[in-house]
């Protein structure tokens, strides 16, 4: 079975998550502002509800929640990811999201199961994005088998799930695997939706930071079989 097999990823107790939950629904709830959270919860196209709370606002609570708190092992990290999103409210998602991406370290291959849990429940860019490049991202560079999940991913019929095994080496830099992520590009490159046509033009303008060359090479190649909104995102900052 593949790390990624069927199974559900489980909350494992831990005594550190249950006082993380306990500080953050406390400190959460008393900064929320309803006419705030109708207006983000517009913004995010009803994604979900909100709490009302700002960003900077929002992390300088989650600041106070963990002050004095210990590093956390995974099965910490698993119970908290997954404690925070079964709350409606987008913000404990957003809590969770800064938390994994924090202690992606602390993690070992196993937790590609929740990462993927978290990417398909309640999905939208917002929490996506960043699953993708600071969570399974770092996953995969630490454990470089974790690519043939990679490779089982960028065919799932789950946009979201496509669209993390495009972003997962976004900040690779100069050791991004070139023949995975234009591979990945041209398996995708037909994508009826928006946000896989985006993320091509995301992931190949990235990589052309580091190797315009190569970027410039594969659309001269390559570019007829890519929408215009694709092309453009990818040559933004290296011309045609």
């Amino acid at each position: 079975m593949t790390v990624t097999g069927a199974e559900s990823a489980e909350v494992p107790p831990s005594a550190l998550a249950d006082t993380v939950l306990e500080r953050l629904t406390a400190a959460y709830a008393a900064a929320a502002d309803p006419a705030r959270a109708t207006a983000m919860r517009a913004y995010m196209k009803d994604v979900a509800p909100f709490l009302g709370i700002p960003t900077p606002e929002r992390r300088a609570l989650s600041r106070s929640v963990l002050a004095g708190l210990p590093r956390p092992g995974e099965a910490d990290c698993t119970a908290v990811g997954l404690r925070c999103w079964a709350l409606p409210e987008r913000e404990y998602h957003y809590f969770a999201v800064d938390y994994l991406r924090r202690y992606a370290g602390r993690c070992s291959s196993a937790f590609l199961p929740v990462a993927r849990r978290l990417i398909t429940t309640v999905s939208w860019w917002d929490t996506v994005d960043l699953l993708a490049v600071h969570v399974v991202g770092p996953l995969v560079a630490a454990d470089p088998r974790l690519t043939a999940e990679m490779d089982a991913w960028i065919t799932d019929d789950d946009l979201w799930v496509a669209r993390t095994a495009l972003l997962h080496q976004l900040g690779y830099k100069d050791r991004t695997d070139a023949d995975r992520l234009f591979g990945y590009c041209l398996r995708q490159s037909g994508h009826p939706d928006f946000f896989v046509r985006k993320a091509i033009g995301w992931c190949l303008r990235e990589y052309a930071k580091s190797d315009p060359d190569a970027v410039r090479a594969f659309l001269a190649r390559e570019r007829g079989r890519f929408a215009p909104l694709t092309v453009r995102e990818a040559l933004k900052n290296i011309g045609a």
